[in-house]
């Protein structure tokens, strides 16, 4: 009896503490969060209380379980802090498989480093992070964190599902708020989500959801920032770099942003401003004054990346960006109105999402928003755009980091919304003209030259920049459909007043046509020829996106080996659809001359998963006309 007793106590025991580390292990995610996951969020909890205008206090409990390698990322065990966010507590402790406890890391074991390499001035601004390299997969990791911070103007955003292949086991918002602060909130994306609302008062606000599954990032997805849902929270009376401020309009907002924030930070030294007046002399065209300008900053200057955000919302003084010859973008879009000042010339800061994926300021949500500031010049009823980071980029060039979005601008009267440049899709053009020949043994020599204009300018720039070793091996992945290809001369010019890139090359390939007895094949379309198949997916999820439009046209001469007779010519090719349109024509000149032209024109747009084979088979229609060959015959 005794022994049975001791022999329970002991099963019941073992149960127990099994029951106790199955909380972290892995054996107890459902499969369907495993599904195309390459990690699960077990718990993400934020806990926001707004205390007063000027106290936040933030506090963090995400548990990851990292399946793999890819889904190291998701762990998101980081914490930016400066002079205005005091960490009072972050740690995490690491769990095997089976829900051991393996690791305890402690806030000594964080790298604590600055934000800002290179920076003297920035080094308050830093980030603690946890660096953990796994023995094995999978593993969880049990992180926490706390913060105060007397910043209240940027309440971070709450993101329920954080990437593509990351599945949520269970996700929870909780804010609390004085009801006289005017907070207020926008929700994003929940339709397709099961998010519950779960307190919702004058002081209180609750989210959770649970068991959300993990989505596969399918080619052409929108960034996930647009497709998953999330929540944006703000204040209308709200504290920022030492001032209360308010934001219930934009153009009171924009007021108070210039009044307070950006005030006194535009004070240059008198030598400099001497210095200014002489380079720009008698010019009185404010665009030609500005461009003077913006040449001497790009030489002058160079850019050290701090997002909007972690290196404050007051820009460095425009002094010590001068003395110094670096800053971010804030510093050096405002030291270069700064300069512009000294001749005469109005600008004003813009705030806005920098990105290669187009992201808009909520321009019915007032609120402090954005990651990236430039600068706008009033040019009538317009403004001429300048990113002040870039010592390359033309005047006035925006390219794709920022272009066709809602910003803000920052005007002494107040703030307005604007759209920025819009590149429409026959602005984005190609030009391409040239000639080959190919020989009697069905090698091949050619010329070509490429003028890329809008958004396709921005593509191309930058070439002339690499190493050699790096132009041949972009070239070679360009042409990768011309075999042994070998670059013989290659050169640039680089318009900026018209903003428009030409690359002329010079390149020979040996064997480009098949020789079969007395037949020669090869395909016409050498130089631009779309050879890139858009992938399948069957059962797609989500929507896709063209984010950019363009035009590509070409017209190129093609000289045919002596001997040899045309035996087939493919036909002339017409498609249209809702995607585009596409043509090709060969005119023969005489018995060994021909001219191959072709034009590609693409729509930018959105659309739904739906219509995802509809464009693929597009594309593939137009890869299957551009790989189209001539077949000759031999004569002698």
């Amino acid at each position: 009896m005794k022994t049975s007793f001791f022999a329970l106590f002991f099963c019941l025991f073992t149960l127990a503490s099994l029951a106790q580390k199955s909380e972290y292990s892995s054996l107890t995610i459902s499969d369907s969060l495993k599904q195309n996951a390459d990690a699960v969020v077990r718990l993400d909890q934020m806990d926001i209380a707004i205390a007063s205008q000027r106290s936040m206090n933030i506090k963090i409990q995400r548990i990851v379980t990292v399946l793999n390698a890819q889904g190291l990322s998701d762990i998101e065990a980081y914490q930016h802090y400066d002079k205005s966010t005091t960490i009072k507590n972050i740690e995490a402790i690491v769990y095997d498989a089976f829900g051991n406890e393996i690791k305890k890391i402690k806030r000594k074991d964080f790298k604590d480093q600055s934000a800002v390499s290179g920076s003297t001035l920035f080094s308050d601004n830093r980030v603690i992070y946890l660096e953990y390299t796994p023995i094995s997969y999978p593993f969880t990791i049990v992180y926490t964190s706390e913060i105060e911070n007397s910043n209240t103007a940027f309440i971070p955003r709450w993101y329920f599902l954080g990437s593509y292949n990351l599945s949520v086991e269970k996700s929870v918002l909780n804010v609390s708020y004085p009801n006289n602060l005017g907070f207020k909130k926008k929700e994003f994306q929940f339709s397709d989500f099961k998010i519950q609302k779960t307190i919702d008062t004058d002081t209180k606000l609750s989210y959770a959801a649970v068991n959300i599954l993990a989505r596969k990032a399918e080619d052409y997805s929108p960034s996930s920032d647009n497709l998953f849902p999330k929540v944006m929270m703000g204040l209308e009376k709200f504290h920022l770099e030492g001032y209360d401020g308010t934001a219930t309009t934009w153009e009171a907002f924009g007021k108070w942003y210039a009044d307070n924030i950006l005030t006194e930070t535009t004070v240059l030294p008198e030598e400099t401003k001497t210095k200014i007046k002489a380079l720009v002399g008698n010019e009185k065209d404010p665009i030609k004054k500005a461009k003077i300008i913006y040449d001497y900053v790009q030489k002058k200057s160079r850019y050290v990346n701090i997002a909007v955000g972690i290196g404050g919302w007051k820009p460095m003084l425009a002094s010590d960006v001068d003395r110094l010859g670096y800053g971010d973008c804030k510093a050096l879009s405002n030291y270069t109105k700064a300069l512009l000042q000294v001749v005469d010339v109005p600008s004003y800061n813009t705030i806005l999402y920098g990105d290669r994926n187009k992201s808009n300021i909520q321009s019915d949500f007032v609120s402090m928003q954005g990651n990236h500031m430039i600068l706008a010049i009033p040019t009538g009823d317009n403004y001429t755009w300048l990113e002040c980071t870039s010592q390359d980029d033309p005047f006035g060039y925006q390219g794709t980091f920022t272009d066709d979005r809602d910003v803000l601008v920052v005007k002494p009267e107040g703030g307005a919304i604007v759209r920025t440049k819009i590149y429409e899709d026959n602005e984005n053009t190609q030009k391409d003209k040239g000639a080959y020949s190919i020989d009697e043994n069905g090698n091949f020599s050619g010329s070509i030259s490429i003028i890329s204009e809008g958004s396709q300018y921005s593509k191309k720039y930058g070439i002339e920049h690499l190493q050699p070793t790096e132009k041949e091996k972009h070239y070679k992945d360009y042409w990768d459909n011309i075999n042994n290809l070998k670059i013989n001369k290659i050169s640039f010019v680089n318009d900026k007043e018209n903003i428009r890139f030409t690359e002329d090359a010079q390149v020979t390939a040996v064997n480009y046509a098949t020789i079969l007895s007395n037949k020669m094949m090869f395909v016409v379309d050498a130089f631009n020829q779309n050879t890139g198949s858009v992938k399948r997916i069957r059962n797609r999820k989500n929507p896709f996106e063209i984010q950019r439009g363009y035009l590509d046209s070409d017209e190129i001469e093609i000289n045919l080996p002596a001997g040899f007779t045309i035996e087939f010519l493919p036909s002339n090719f017409e498609l249209k659809g809702k995607f585009g349109e596409y043509k090709t024509e060969i005119v023969k000149k005489d018995s060994n001359k021909l001219t191959y032209k072709r034009s590609m024109f693409l729509n930018k747009g959105k659309y739904s998963n739906k219509e995802y084979d509809e464009y693929r088979l597009f594309m593939e229609q137009v890869a299957k006309n551009d790989n189209a060959k001539i077949i000759l015959t031999k004569t002698n």
